[in-house]
């Protein structure tokens, strides 16, 4: 597998730390709201880099944090009256709501920051012992020009920083406001302040900078150095080049050995704001559409390209995944109704000659950095040819076999769920719509065709599609 290297800014082979092992962190969201969309393309992004390589045999140790203490969560505890705990484990609780709506499977650990303070405390003691950090009046800071390599990630000239803070360091020290040896360095712990959530630490109460937080949680869940590191492009600088700088000079090593980061996603061509009026949850989202055409939607372009959400192309993407839907459920029907039926030659010709093809052009497509966009496209032209290889005649081992190649691909790996979301109807009406589904059926069999079409109208008036299919009749609300 080839993975591009936000550092090397190239596509790179894939090398695991340790045999048939790979440790990701995926830096996760600050918990003092419901997420919005564009916190799903990451969950959704990374979540399938997860299962691929399960997909490939590889044992993975994937873990996501929630950031339970910041600036945003004491400002929304303050606002609701509530404490900063009870903000963040509300939104915690709603943030595991919505990824298992996007069939985003749980982290094998989701570390949260209040409950690793300890850690945090002993790599400010140790940058501080090694001279890369220090003290001033109950904040500490990391003296980034003691890191040599700093910027190695956001390829940004360390000059060229210097030169963006002069003029607002300046301005800071004149008023007495900012203590730091140099504009560059930031912030590792901040003394409390009166309301917030506070920790005792050699420094004074107060809590840890965000920065510090990560490279503490994914040291101590996966290890000093990380087979991957992942998260948004908006992520790239100053947080992970700060985590970089932190962690490799506590560590003494290499902190991860290849980054990625996905591309924005932006509503009708605009960055998504609440000023703009284009801000949407993920909860929002999910009442108007099925959450699985939300996933799909969001693979169907290569993670690192910039992705744009519209009413259209969410339709496109809607109908896109009925197609597949509708394949898998021609293969079910067969694999259910025609039971009797033997594997003929032709058919174990098809499964030995023709199928491992299409197995392996899409591994292909996700080995050339998770291309999902392709491997969508191989799935695609895998349904046509389904669709062409299975009839009336068909085995029931034959679209079985079949059904477990798309499965495996679609659901397994792309976390894609081959069904349609569940319509919201009572039982009463489903029997009255059954009932008028078989009294059509009958009709039909009479030749009393003026009767059946009746029914269909009537079906049609109460909002209820039906289908005449190979395997019975289907139907669907509107």
């Amino acid at each position: 597998m080839r993975i591009y290297n936000t550092k090397t800014r190239r596509k790179e082979e894939f090398k695991p730390i340790e045999e048939g092992k790979v440790g990701i962190y995926v830096c996760g969201p600050t918990v003092y709201d419901f997420i919005h969309i564009g916190n799903a393309r990451p969950m959704i992004v990374f979540d399938t880099l997860r299962r691929y390589f399960e997909h490939k045999g590889y044992e993975v140790n994937y873990v996501s944090n929630f950031t339970d203490v910041d600036d945003k969560i004491i400002n929304r505890s303050i606002e609701e009256g509530i404490p900063a705990a009870e903000v963040s484990e509300k939104y915690i609780a709603e943030c595991k709501k919505d990824m298992e709506a996007l069939n985003v499977r749980p982290a094998t650990v989701h570390p949260q920051a209040t409950k690793e303070i300890p850690e945090m405390i002993d790599m400010v003691s140790k940058l501080i012992d090694k001279g890369h950090a220090y003290e001033k009046n109950g904040t500490v800071y990391f003296r980034v020009r003691s890191f040599e390599p700093y910027g190695k990630l956001s390829h940004k000239n360390i000059d060229d920083l210097e030169s963006g803070h002069r003029a607002e360091s300046h301005a800071l020290k004149v008023t007495g406001e900012d203590e730091k040896e140099d504009a560059l360095d930031f912030v590792l712990w901040k003394p409390k302040k009166e309301g917030e959530p506070s920790w005792v630490s050699p420094w004074g109460d107060g809590r840890p900078g965000w920065h510090l937080e990560c490279s503490c949680m994914s040291k101590k869940y996966v290890g000093d150095t990380l087979d991957i590191h992942a998260g948004g492009e908006d992520l790239i600088f100053p947080h992970h080049e700060n985590e970089i700088a932190q962690s490799e000079a506590a560590n003494g090593c290499e902190f991860a050995n290849y980054w990625m980061h996905n591309a924005f996603l932006k509503i009708n061509g605009e960055k998504m704001a609440k000023s703009l009026g284009n801000f949407f949850t993920v909860r929002d989202i999910c009442q108007q559409y099925d959450p699985q055409v939300i996933r799909f939607f969001m693979l169907s372009a290569q993670y690192r390209t910039p992705l744009n959400f519209s009413k259209e192309l969410i339709e496109d993407a809607s109908r896109g995944l009925e197609r597949i839907i509708n394949g898998a459920e021609k293969l079910k029907g067969i694999a259910e109704n025609k039971k009797g039926i033997l594997l003929s030659e032709d058919e174990k010709l098809v499964l030995e000659n023709d199928v491992p093809g299409y197995i392996d052009r899409f591994d292909e497509a996700m080995d050339d950095d998770l291309n999902t966009a392709d491997a969508i496209s191989v799935i695609f032209e895998f349904v046509r040819f389904t669709n062409s290889k299975t009839d009336e005649n068909s085995s029931a081992d034959f679209a079985a076999s079949l059904l477990r190649v798309l499965e495996e691909l679609s659901e397994k790996v792309l976390g894609i769920k081959l069904e349609r979301k569940a319509d919201d109807v009572d039982d009463s009406l489903v029997q009255q719509i059954e009932a008028l589904i078989a009294e059509r059926t009958a009709a039909k069999k009479e030749k009393n065709f003026a009767r059946a079409d009746e029914i269909r109208n009537q079906l049609a008036d109460m909002g209820i599609i039906i289908e005449d299919t190979r395997e019975g009749v289907k139907w669907k609300k509107a």
